[in-house]
């Protein structure tokens, strides 16, 4: 039996997409190609993978078995192509995504011990939103991600690291806990939403609500105000007086995981130093 890989993108696609149509489009390809690479490798295995109806296309039973192994399979052709490509004296490849928010003082670090403590190790970085990083790792773009959501597929693992802690602060340290005028709320999480509210139920409403702490944190230091953001985020700025930490103001967490594909991670023997690295830096 002859299974091509293009057949096996096909079907991902399909399922990823709910369409042969849109399949199609992604793929550049027409809609005829698409209809036949899928009965090939329908053939081939001799099982109907894809029902397909005027709703969408939607994966039988031995599609769903076939998924999860074209998943592992389109990642480790992917993984052995650009490894076959680098140059000699490499001996590996890491591509790192992570949510903007979780770059300063933690993705960075970690990207940059990788560097000093494994020269020989070549690293792409991708920085978005948490659906960017979940399609990446998906999409097998990334095989190593900072991010705040935890796995939602058997093919990731997952180490989950100290929780970004969440303080108040202001660049006028006399700023009230309620009540303030240049409080901007910023967002952190379902959780912290809801934790939030019930801790400040009798407060205002923001009147600037920003959905990155990174930008958050770039709107109050240029024009003055409070928010909730991340300590690792502002503790330079503390330092150095430009921001102070609104005392008696309840504090939040929000958990960081470090999320990886299981099939990239088998050949990462430096992984769990790095994580160790990474706790050292933090303490």
């Amino acid at each position: 039996m002859k299974m091509n890989l293009q057949e096996l993108r096909t079907f991902l696609t399909i399922v990823d997409t709910g369409s042969l149509v849109r399949a199609s489009e992604v793929l550049n390809v027409t809609q005829s190609t698409v209809t036949a690479r899928l009965h090939s490798l329908e053939d081939q295995l001799g099982q109907t993978l894809i029902n397909r109806s005027k709703s969408g296309a939607t994966m039988t039973g031995a599609g769903v078995r076939l998924h999860r192994y074209a998943d592992t399979i389109a990642d480790l052709w992917r993984q052995a192509r650009q490894e076959t490509a680098l140059p000699d004296g490499t001996s590996g490849v890491c591509n790192l995504a992570c949510e903007t928010d979780l770059w300063p003082e933690l993705g960075e670090v970690f990207f940059h011990n990788l560097q000093r403590d494994h020269p020989d190790l070549a690293i792409s970085v991708w920085l978005g939103s948490h659906a960017d990083v979940a399609a990446w790792l998906k999409d097998g773009k990334s095989d190593l991600a900072f991010t705040h959501r935890a796995a939602n597929s058997q093919r990731q693992g997952q180490i989950e690291l100290d929780a970004d802690r969440l303080v108040l602060v202001s660049t006028r340290p006399d700023s009230p806990l309620r009540f303030d005028p240049g409080y901007v709320f910023v967002e952190a999480g379902e959780a912290f939403g809801r934790d939030h509210a019930a801790a400040y139920a009798d407060a205002n409403t923001a009147r600037l609500n920003f959905g990155n702490a990174t930008v958050g944190l770039d709107h109050i230091l240029r024009v003055g105000g409070s928010a909730y953001l991340p300590d690792r985020l502002v503790t330079n700025h503390i330092q150095n007086g430009t921001l102070s930490y609104l005392q008696d103001a309840p504090t939040f967490t929000r958990r960081v995981y470090l999320t990886f594909n299981r099939s990239a991670r088998d050949g990462w023997a430096w992984l769990d130093s790095a994580v160790a690295q990474l706790a050292v830096n933090a303490s």
